[in-house]
């Protein structure tokens, strides 16, 4: 994002912010509906401020002692209210990512060992790249089928083993 388009969205916020304290001055709603609407701004404040927080525990990551490592930790904790809710959201989120990813690439190759094992139209074959024989060869739709394969299975095992930061 480059500047004008955060400070387009900056002016949009506060916009809105402007347009919603007048309905809230003119006393249409309820007072039902206020509280509703000030807990959905509360989650999204928190929402939005959640992987700030998950990311300055990651910098404490680091090769150290135990007693700065404490230290760091102690005064992170202080800095930043975490509680189990907010992790467990944290964590609810990355295994949910982490399998929508496992799932594309189970389907990836899947659908590229059918590619290769079923019958693909004349006018998909009629380019050879390596001959067996006279009527049998790699076409270059096996080719693309092999990537398709080795694409999902690169998407499975990067979202299954879990990289080592160095």
């Amino acid at each position: 994002m480059n500047n004008k388009e955060v400070l387009d969205e900056g002016a949009l916020l506060e916009l809105k912010a402007d347009e919603l304290v007048m309905l809230l001055r003119k006393g249409v709603v309820d007072a039902g509906r206020v509280k509703a609407v000030q807990e959905k701004l509360r989650n999204a404040f928190d929402e939005a401020s959640l992987p700030q927080k998950i990311e300055a525990f990651k910098e404490l990551d680091t090769e150290q002692d135990r007693l700065e490592m404490l230290n760091g930790f102690e005064f992170l904790l202080s800095r930043h209210q975490l509680d189990s809710e907010i992790t467990r959201k944290y964590i609810t989120r990355e295994r949910v990512k982490k399998s929508i990813i496992v799932i594309i690439g189970v389907i990836m190759i899947t659908l590229g060992m059918a590619m290769i094992i079923m019958p693909a139209p004349p006018y998909f074959e009629m380019f050879t790249v390596f001959y067996f024989n006279d009527n049998d060869g790699v076409t270059i739709m096996d080719i693309i089928s092999l990537l398709i394969v080795f694409t999902g299975v690169y998407l499975f095992l990067s979202s299954v083993i879990k990289k080592q930061s160095a």
